[in-house]
Parts: structure tokens; C-alpha cells; sequence
């Protein structure tokens, strides 16, 4: 059972919840700052998985593909505070101070260490959250604004990080694909981060791995699957999500048509 649904205060939310919740894929399209004030956060990425506990900061950039799981502990509701980026108010809080000096894509997020104005900032915004009606726009922005002024001076890699709104450039798609295959994204998705049109994703696919891409990916998924039910012993309702599934029924028909037997007589 969850608490009511997140109070959305323009740019900035709150989240609560009282038991296990796994997000599918994510992809945001702003930066985004998370403050955890109860419960575990898992962040997982194609190989790495980070937990983050009560009092964690941290900065996650947009087309960052990964999964979150928001995890109560003791009993305690999930709770958490996140704040969204938009990338006009992020060039007018840095004026023509905006250029990237590293340049290239920030891969991963970013956890900052304790500090007592991130501690300050985060409190003064929770009593807003107890308010009937919306919080205005314009002061949104400035809670924002003043959000960005406290990062600025904690850490000098949240410049560059916040610095980064180019669309990703082409990688190497063979990589990328061996790590991310297990996240259901549309093909225009798995274009779009690798730095390719869709018709150029498609050719350049076929070309690397002599098949299409849906086949490739149902069959590395699959695959995937057998793995954790034969040698690891997860029960198939367990897995099919982070096989990258819709759901079990569907996993289980491939499953069969596949391998010939059901998930369930496997190993």
C-alpha cells in the first residue's frame, strides 16, 4: 500500500512510499537532484548497482538509462525529495558561464558529500509539501535557483555535470548494446542514445550483428533469463522484469518457444 500520490510542486516533488517500488527503464529528459530522507534508494545502470541510504544527495543526469527502487526500512515509508532541471532555467542561472570545459557526455550520477547548506535547503522546502494548494511557479523557480546557487559551491563537478545538454554522440554500438540490451526501450530510444537516427541504428545493427534488432534483443534476453533460473535459481516472476519483459506471461511464451519447455522446468 502506497501513501497518496506525490505532491507535484512544479519542478519539485515528493515521494512516499510504503512498500518496494521498481521502476521500469528511466530516461530523464532534466537533470535531476534526489534527496533521500528515508529508506533506501536503488539506482541500477547495465552492470552496477548503488544503494543509497538516509541523508544521500545526488545528482542524476538526463539520458541516463538505468532503473530505480525505492525501498522502506523498519517499517519506515520510502520518502524522498527530487528536484527537476529544466535546461532554460540551468543557461540563464549560469549566463555565458555554461560551456562545458571537459566537454563529452557525463556518464553516471553523481553523489555529493554531507554538507550543512544542502541539509538547510532541503528542510526549508518540506513545510511547502504540507500546503492545499500548488506551490506558484515562480517561486518553484527561485527555490530552483537558490538550489543551483548551494550545489554551485558544494562541489565544482555539478558545473559540468549540469553542463551537459548536448544530444549524446555516437558510440560504439556493439558496447552499448552488450550492456543495455536487458532494458525494454523502443528502438528509437536505443537509437536516440547511441547517437544515431533510427535508419541508421537499423543499418548500422544489422550490419555488426547480422540480424535485427528485435530478434537480437528477444534472444540475448532469453538468454539472459536461462542464466538466472538455471545457475542463479531465481524463480522466473523474479527475473522477467530485469530480463526485460512487459510481463510474465509474455516472458513465459517466449521462454518456450525458444528453449521448447517452460521457465518453470528449467534447471
Amino acid at each position: 500500500m502506497e501513501q497518496p500520490a506525490a505532491h507535484i510542486k512544479g519542478r519539485i516533488f515528493v515521494s512516499c512510499k510504503r512498500e518496494n517500488h521498481y521502476s521500469r527503464e528511466m530516461i530523464l529528459d532534466q537533470h535531476a537532484l534526489v534527496y533521500v530522507f528515508e529508506g533506501i534508494l536503488e539506482l541500477s545502470y547495465a552492470d552496477q548497482l548503488h544503494r543509497f541510504t538516509k541523508g544521500t544527495t545526488l545528482l542524476i543526469p538526463c539520458r541516463q538509462l538505468g532503473r530505480l527502487a525505492k525501498l522502506p526500512t523498519d517499517g519506515v515509508p520510502f520518502r524522498s525529495l527530487s528536484i527537476l532541471f529544466p535546461e532554460a532555467l540551468i543557461r540563464k542561472f549560469y549566463a555565458s558561464d555554461i560551456d562545458n570545459p571537459d566537454g563529452g557526455k557525463w556518464t553516471g550520477h553523481l553523489a555529493l558529500e554531507k554538507h550543512p547548506l544542502l541539509e538547510s535547503l532541503f528542510s526549508s522546502l518540506v513545510p511547502y509539501f504540507e500546503l492545499q494548494e500548488e506551490l506558484p511557479p515562480t517561486l518553484a523557480d527561485i527555490k530552483i535557483a537558490e538550489c543551483l546557487t548551494v550545489l554551485d559551491a558544494c562541489n565544482p563537478d555539478v558545473r559540468r555535470l549540469l553542463s551537459t545538454f548536448n544530444q549524446p554522440g555516437k558510440v560504439n554500438l556493439l558496447e552499448f548494446m552488450e550492456q543495455n540490451f536487458r532494458f525494454n526501450i523502443p528502438l528509437e530510444k536505443f537509437a536516440l542514445l547511441t547517437g544515431r537516427s533510427l535508419s541508421a541504428f537499423k543499418k548500422d545493427f544489422i550490419k555488426l550483428f547480422n540480424t535485427s534488432p528485435g530478434k537480437w534483443l528477444t534472444q540475448k534476453r532469453l538468454e539472459h533469463a536461462h542464466y538466472q533460473i538455471a545457475v542463479k535459481k531465481y524463480k522466473p516472476s523474479e527475473i522477467f522484469i530485469d530480463a526485460g519483459f512487459e510481463n510474465l506471461s509474455h516472458f513465459s511464451f517466449a521462454f518456450k518457444k525458444h528453449f521448447g519447455y517452460n521457465p518453470t522446468e528449467c534447471g
